[in-house]
């Protein structure tokens, strides 16, 4: 297949193109050249979103509160508007298929509190996924001081979503999508018209990347992944891409064993949560219950080959011509699983530890919530935030006529006093509770 020259790049160009089923090599170009991803910095925003959904972190059908930063990132975006709330599963379709900046910010705001946060537990995944060179500053790819990558990285994040979360390949192919606000068009519905067999992944474009994609097909019982980064057009990319993908056929082996990614260790928010925006090095597997586990988590030893950072990004321009625009198009919506639901639980109180504090009587409550799994869920993510003055701290659950007080137990007065006031001035709400 052959292609015209192509004009002049806007920005440094890269390409990677591998077999996805042994993940060898087929070509590269400056492949570790660090470069602004622009969005496919969705892609991390997405892995993380389904681990997240994996792990009982959050639902499906969780509605999320959008905060006014979400709200007024610029476009590409679906436009929410601060206060109001959506199911996840729409954030999710969003960014997948619009590659909209507003639903990515609320993503990474609804499971890990921040966009900073967020950045830090991406920037961590990517090192596990083995992305030695990319780091994210931000939930949605808009450029930004530090926020880089590779074509090589790009492309083995392209390969674990599709091996590692199989049940969630299928958006990227979606020509539109129900977004819950209206229906949205997909970024790279030209390729996926165009190209034969092309089912993914994302598009992305910004003035200082140029127009970015990583492309995948599958011929046969062939699956080849191609990169690009700097093109100077959507069709000058599309066309490169193409290009890329069509070496990739003719050059891997018709038949060849698959040999799957390694799926890295779950380990949640607590790799990106440390003091003054340090990273706190972990060791262990976060449990994969709903429930927070017996024992609180040890926040000291290193993860075994992981080094932890930040976070993701990726913005698609909506310029005329672009792929990464708002052009209506029509196709059919595929919902996307429900998430696996906790299982009710005895209507008692849970204590997650016994109490050996003799005198500390003391004890702070964070909120009232109308299921037993969102206080357990709050309790964790407090403890891991609020470590210098949780540590250690006995974690409960109380039932009441009105719901399920989130707190915690066996505290001195002034060990209460002072991680309510340090809460409180983070916005998170608190009061304390005196002996009985």
């Amino acid at each position: 297949m052959m292609f015209a020259a192509l004009p002049a790049l806007a920005a440094p160009y890269a390409a990677m193109v591998i077999d996805a089923r042994t993940g060898k090599v087929l070509h590269s170009r400056n492949a570790d050249a660090r470069l602004h991803p622009a969005s496919l910095t969705k892609m991390m925003t997405l892995y993380i979103a389904f681990q997240a959904v994996e792990n009982g972190e959050i639902g499906l059908d969780d509605q999320v509160r959008i905060s006014s930063h979400a709200a007024s990132e610029p476009p590409s975006k679906l436009g929410l508007r601060s206060g109001q709330t959506i199911a996840f599963r729409y954030l999710i379709r969003a960014a997948a298929v619009k590659s909209a900046n507003d639903a990515a910010t609320a993503i990474g705001e609804a499971i890990s509190g921040s966009e900073a946060a967020f950045a830090r537990r991406m920037t961590a995944t990517a090192k596990q996924l083995g992305m030695t060179r990319t780091t994210f500053k931000n939930a949605h790819g808009l450029t930004a001081e530090g926020h880089l990558s590779t074509a090589r990285d790009m492309t083995t994040l392209g390969r674990h979503l599709f091996y590692d979360y199989p049940q969630y390949y299928n958006l990227f192919s979606r020509r539109t999508t129900d977004a819950g606000l209206r229906e949205v068009p997909n970024t790279n519905r030209r390729l996926l018209a165009a190209y034969k067999g092309a089912d993914g992944i994302k598009t992305g474009y910004t003035r200082a990347a140029g127009f970015n994609l990583v492309a995948s097909a599958e011929r046969g019982r062939e699956r080849i992944i191609a990169t690009v980064f700097g093109g100077s057009s959507t069709a000058a990319r599309n066309a490169r891409v193409a290009e890329l993908l069509d070496m990739g056929f003719s050059r891997a082996p018709s038949n060849a064993r698959v040999r799957k990614p390694q799926k890295p260790v779950y380990i949640g928010n607590a790799a990106a949560i440390g003091d003054g925006g340090k990273t706190v090095r972990v060791s262990g597997q976060v449990a994969r219950s709903l429930r927070p586990s017996a024992r609180p988590l040890p926040v000291v030893a290193e993860v075994a080959n992981s080094a932890l950072q930040e976070q993701i990004a990726s913005l698609v321009s909506e310029a005329q011509g672009s792929d990464d625009g708002d052009d209506p198009q029509q196709a059919a919506k595929t919902p996307i699983a429900p998430a696996v639901r906790p299982e009710p639980e005895p209507e008692q109180e849970v204590v997650t530890r016994l109490s050996t504090k003799g005198e500390a009587l003391w004890g702070i409550n964070v909120g009232r919530y109308t299921s037993r799994y969102q206080a357990e869920k709050v309790l964790l993510r407090t403890a891991l935030s609020e470590m210098a003055t949780l540590d250690g701290v006995d974690r409960a659950v109380l039932k009441n006529a009105r719901g399920y007080d989130a707190t915690f137990q066996g505290m001195t007065r002034d060990m209460a006093d002072l991680a309510c006031r340090r809460l409180q001035a983070r916005n998170v709400t608190c009061f304390m509770m005196g002996p009985s």
